[in-house]
């Protein structure tokens, strides 16, 4: 099954960019859905295979002959492999996809046709959905060390998703909203962002990596909004699924670097040490929740067990991150 699309046109309106590290199956049928959502698009699909080892390259050039696949030596993480074709696609529009992220029917145009309209919006993403189609909490407030202490002594809950002292997590993902950031298992960019402010920071490998990048974005001046009447199914966590302790390592090395990078030394101190009382204060209260509610004590000990070791990394796991 091939895709040639827009052939006629002097240039695709967008670029579907796909990362794929081990996920064969689950990325053929993404581009399958990917293929139907585009119809007649003017549109080139890009996949960006990073070291996988199952036969993912040959199974997508022996069914997309006519897509750009990029074959990486080693997987070269996210942000770059994003980078990598993002710097040589040829679309005013950019949809980066995960591999196990899978657009419903009209997603794609309907994000595309909300940037052509709101020149002020420099990305877009969806509302998604887990497998069994209930909500998967996708927009964050940005991780600075102020909003850490709010949330870990609680104070963050009393207050509104709508104020700035409160987060999303109360908030049903229902109505659309200029947020700070959405995680990147879907995002359409306008090139003329990504020629302004420039890809992925590389030195993220995995997780963090869109929180910068659209930190950047706001910053530039451009709005990030968050499109509920767009769906997409995200099945979530597929390529790490057999290397927990490495996703673990990844995702708190890579918040570490962001508070350096933005807040300095003192902002990751402050924004460590949040984490540290907050993991104390949790630990105590499944303690007593073991203690007296005989009917929770295996939820208890997940929960102790969780709150342990992220309290003992968080104290004792202490370096500068990325400085040469």
């Amino acid at each position: 099954m091939g895709v040639k699309m827009g052939m006629c046109d002097p240039g695709p309106l967008l670029s579907c960019v796909i990362v794929s590290y081990n996920t064969r199956e689950m990325t053929l049928d993404c581009l399958r859905t990917v293929v139907t959502d585009l119809g007649r698009m003017p549109a080139e699909l890009w996949v960006v295979d990073n070291a996988s080892t199952d036969g993912s390259p040959r199974a997508i050039r022996e069914a997309f002959p006519d897509i750009h696949l990029i074959e990486n030596q080693s997987n070269i993480g996210f942000g770059a492999a994003n980078n990598q074709a993002m710097q040589q696609a040829n679309g005013d529009f950019f949809l980066l996809l995960n591999s196990d992220a899978f657009p419903t029917s009209g997603a794609i145009a309907t994000m595309l046709n909300y940037l052509q309209e709101h020149p002020d919006v420099g990305l877009v993403g969806p509302r998604l959905l887990n497998k069994d189609g209930s909500l998967q909490r996708s927009c964050f407030r940005f991780p600075y060390p102020a909003s850490a202490w709010r949330e870990n002594l609680w104070i963050s809950n009393l207050f509104s998703h709508r104020s700035p002292l409160g987060d999303y997590r109360r908030w049903n993902h229902d109505e659309e909203r200029a947020v700070d950031y959405v995680i990147g298992a879907c995002l359409l960019i306008r090139r003329s962002v990504f020629d302004q402010v420039g890809g992925f920071d590389e030195r993220f490998f995995m997780y963090s990596e869109e929180a910068d990048w659209q930190k950047r974005i706001g910053d530039a001046g451009w709005k990030v909004v968050f499109l509920p009447t767009v769906e997409v199914t995200h099945l979530g966590g597929a390529s790490g699924a057999a290397e927990k302790a490495r996703i673990n390592r990844h995702f708190f090395e890579s918040l570490d670097y962001y508070e350096w990078k933005h807040y300095g030394l003192l902002g990751l101190v402050s924004f460590r040490l949040a984490m540290i009382v907050g993991g104390l204060l949790r630990l105590i209260a499944w303690v007593l929740v073991l203690i007296v509610i005989p009917r929770r004590r295996g939820t208890a000990r997940t929960k102790i067990r969780l709150l342990r070791w992220l309290t003992i990394r968080q104290a004792t796991h202490w370096r500068v991150p990325f400085v040469a």
